[in-house]
This record gives structure tokens, C-alpha cells and sequence, in this order.
């Protein structure tokens, strides 16, 4: 079998875990150049990454591996939630939250959240003022994940929580699942933080799932459906710990997904005066100056090939798994236990498939063009059994908001400020201010 080229510029004990902070984007861009199968370290740890779109299907589809280390150490936040369970546990949980994201109940969720806190969000700024836009959009979309997943009657409380904690939590996960074990423990202020913040969730979030069943009534949220979720095989439900570890993995890895996309979407858009043109021309064409609802976004087809573009150059950083028995893939023999990876970046920025992988160009996703994209090259929401069942939710979410805003406001980037990505949970700006100007529609 072939050996596998470990990448240049590993460090003794921290491995390429600072290159990978420092420079994501460029050291991630540069993998496939290397080889189909290359190995890098996290910290003192041996990782093998894929770096094709066939083997990221073998590896993302395959039932021969689970969750990787990245998600053990997520585990204190996401307890034993979708995003870090394995096996006949991991399928039977999808099964049950299935029917929380159903095409039906997420126009419910566009209806009665989405649309009205888009249009609250709209109508609050003023003309000329400057907005710390990533952290606008953080406010926004925790806002709406807290309606979204409680009714208005039960979650005031957990709300308040959530914008407080879950922020928190993100800054800070990230290097904790990428340093080794012995950081985690020692006495920091990032390590406080974060336990401090998932043993508040953990104490307030359950109070409200017991007072919800108790109550036993449909409000149509997202919690409400997690209660009604019955197992097909055995007709049990999910315990209270249970969908306390499915909410807060929605509130995280969801919310700050879509959270990013959305500032990174307006700041693509403000930067670029063909885009936000035909943009805004799409926006007054179908929505003629109202609120976008969920039967509007289906017709903002350009809308929708921006937020694909946002999503191929600001995907999360990587997914980790780790083989079960050992496993031949692209022609390297991965031994039971070892840790493998596909990085969703090194696949979308692959010129192979995406010419000019550093432009930004919408029309990429053009029906024809986008055919020719192999299965496999464009990952944001993962692939297989384990792809991401809220894809829709956010699409939707990202969709309405984006519209929703642009019907009274063009937001462009403050001069003079650098806005580049940074690692945390996902690939967040470091900054991104930006000056809401009323817009003139045509009459």
C-alpha cells in the first residue's frame, strides 16, 4: 500500500494545530495538492484527511466509523446529542428528530419566527448607523433558535440564558477539541468559561423541557415536536436528558452555522456591487418591498446561489471520525481506533471543481454549472446518515432574513476595517462593522 505524506511544517508536541489557527483557510486550501490521503497533527495527534470528493463520500457514508476525537471532547456540550453519539443510538435519535424538520413544520417556524423577528430586525435600525454586523446576526439567530425551539409562554428565561452561554461556549470549543487532553483541565479562565456555561444550560434548559411535557400542549415549536418524537420500533419517547443534549446541539452547531453565514452572506454582498445589484433587484422583483415569507424562497433563486457561495468559503473547519475495525481507503490501510478526516474547506476551494476557488461567484450554482459539481465536493451540511437534518431550516432561515433586511436597507462594509475569517466553532469574521443605509427601490 502507498505511504501517506505527513504535511510540512508539523511542530513538536502542538503538531499543525497553530498553523491550522493561524492560517485555516491557506493551510486547509493547500492539502490537495499533497495527495489524495495526507496526514496531519492535532497536537501530538496522527490524523489522515481525505482530500477528494470520492473518498469523502466513502469515508462520511461508510458505517464503519464514528465520531471522531473532536467530537469526545465535545461531549461535556453536547452530551450524547446527534452531533456526538454513535452507531444504532446515533440512527434512532435521527429518526425521532426527523419529524421536527419536516417541510411542514419548518414553513411553521418561517411563519411564526422567522418573518416577524426578520421584520422587527429591519424596522429597528436608522438610517446611517453603524452596526457590529457579526454580532447583530449572533443576537438574531440565537433569538430566533430560542422561539423557534420554545414558545414565547415557556422560554423567556432559557432565551436570556442561551445569548448568554452559548456564545460563550462557541468561542471556546474549538481549541479545546483541537489541544490536548491535559489543556482542558487546567485552571484557565477559557476552560472556566466554558463548564461554567454548559452547567447553567444544563440546569435551566431541563426545567423547561418538564414543565413543557407536564403541560402536553403542541405549540408548534421545535420543542413540542422533540416530545411527540415516539421511537417506530419500541413507541418510547426521548427522555428529559436526552433532548436537553438535542437542544443544545441544535442551538449551536445550527444557530452559529447559520449565524456566520448570514454576516458573511451581507458582507459578500456589500463588497461587491454586481452581486448586490442583481441582489436587490430579485429582492424588490418578489418581495415589492414586504416582509419575504417562506413561499417567497423557492422564487429569490439568485439569493439562494449567494448563500450556496457563502456556504462553499465558510464551511465549518473539519469533520473528524475514527474507524471501527481497520479500513483500506484510497489506498491506505487506517488502523481500528486511528482518527480520519475530511475538511470541508480543502474540498471547496479545490479549483478542480471550483474555478477560481477564491472568487466569489454566485452563478457558479447555476443549474448547468452546478450539475457538473462532483457528490462529495460540496459538504457544508455533511453527507450520508449523519447529514445535517436542520439544512433546510437554515437555508430557509438565511433566505427570509437576507431578503427581510434588504427590502428597506443596503448594508456596506466600514472603510478602512479588515474583515478575515477566524477559527472558532466555525469560520467567524474577526470583525464586521457595517453602515445600514436606507435604499431607494424603484417605483
Amino acid at each position: 500500500m502507498p505511504s501517506v505524506t505527513t504535511v510540512p511544517g508539523r511542530w513538536p508536541l502542538i503538531g499543525h494545530t497553530v498553523t491550522l489557527l493561524r492560517s485555516p483557510v491557506e493551510f486547509l486550501s493547500s492539502l490537495s495538492a499533497k495527495g489524495d490521503v495526507v496526514r496531519v497533527f492535532l497536537g501530538p495527534l496522527p490524523v489522515h484527511l481525505v482530500t477528494t470528493p470520492e473518498l469523502a463520500m466513502q469515508l462520511l457514508t461508510s458505517d464503519k466509523f464514528d465520531k471522531g476525537i473532536v467530537f469526545d471532547k465535545m461531549r461535556p456540550l453536547f452530551g450524547n446529542g446527534l452531533a456526538t453519539s454513535n452507531g444504532a443510538f446515533n440512527q434512532r435519535q435521527r429518526r425521532m428528530m426527523l419529524p421536527a424538520f419536516t417541510r411542514n413544520r419548518v414553513a411553521t417556524y418561517a411563519e411564526t419566527v422567522i418573518t416577524t423577528l426578520a421584520t422587527e430586525l429591519r424596522d429597528s435600525w436608522r438610517d446611517g448607523q453603524r452596526l457590529e454586523f457579526d454580532l447583530v446576526m449572533q443576537d438574531f439567530v440565537l433569538t430566533v433558535a430560542g422561539r423557534t425551539l420554545f414558545s414565547a409562554e415557556l422560554g423567556e428565561d432559557v432565551l436570556a440564558e442561551i445569548k448568554r452561554s452559548i456564545p460563550i461556549m462557541l468561542r471556546h470549543v474549538l481549541v479545546r477539541a483541537f489541544s490536548p487532553g491535559f489543556v482542558e483541565k487546567l485552571p484557565i479562565r477559557a476552560n472556566r468559561e466554558f463548564d461554567e456555561a454548559a452547567a447553567r444550560l444544563r440546569r435551566i434548559i431541563p426545567e423547561v423541557v418538564v414543565g413543557a411535557r407536564r403541560e402536553g400542549v403542541d405549540h408548534g415549536d421545535l420543542l413540542s415536536a422533540l416530545l411527540a418524537a415516539r421511537d417506530a420500533d419500541t413507541g418510547e419517547a426521548m427522555t428529559d436528558e436526552q433532548i436537553h443534549d438535542e437542544v443544545v446541539t441544535i442551538l449551536t452547531t445550527g444557530a452559529e452555522t447559520t449565524a456566520v453565514a448570514l454576516a458573511w452572506f451581507f458582507h459578500e454582498v456589500g463588497t461587491r456591487p454586481d452581486v448586490r445589484e442583481r441582489f436587490h433587484a430579485e429582492v424588490d422583483a418578489v418581495l415589492g418591498g414586504r416582509p419575504a415569507t417562506f413561499s417567497d424562497v423557492a422564487k429569490l433563486e439568485y439569493t439562494g446561489r449567494i448563500i450556496n457561495e457563502v456556504l462553499r468559503r465558510t464551511p465549518p473547519i473539519i469533520l473528524m471520525r475514527r474507524a471501527r475495525e481497520d479500513v483500506e481507503i484510497g489506498g491506505v490501510l487506517v488502523k481500528k481506533g486511528a482518527e480520519i478526516a475530511v475538511s470541508q474547506h480543502t474540498l471547496h476551494r479545490d479549483p478542480r471543481w471550483f474555478p477560481d476557488p477564491d472568487g466569489f461567484d454566485p452563478d457558479r450554482w447555476e443549474p448547468s454549472r452546478a450539475a457538473a459539481v462532483p457528490k462529495g465536493a460540496f459538504i457544508p451540511f455533511g453527507a450520508g446518515s449523519r447529514f445535517c437534518p436542520g439544512h433546510f431550516l437554515a437555508h430557509t432561515e438565511i433566505a427570509i432574513a437576507a431578503a427581510t433586511i434588504a427590502t428597506r436597507w443596503d448594508l456596506v462594509p466600514v472603510a478602512g476595517q479588515r474583515v478575515y475569517a477566524q477559527v472558532k466553532a466555525t469560520m467567524q469574521p474577526n470583525q464586521l462593522p457595517m453602515v445600514a443605509t436606507t435604499r431607494k427601490r424603484p417605483e
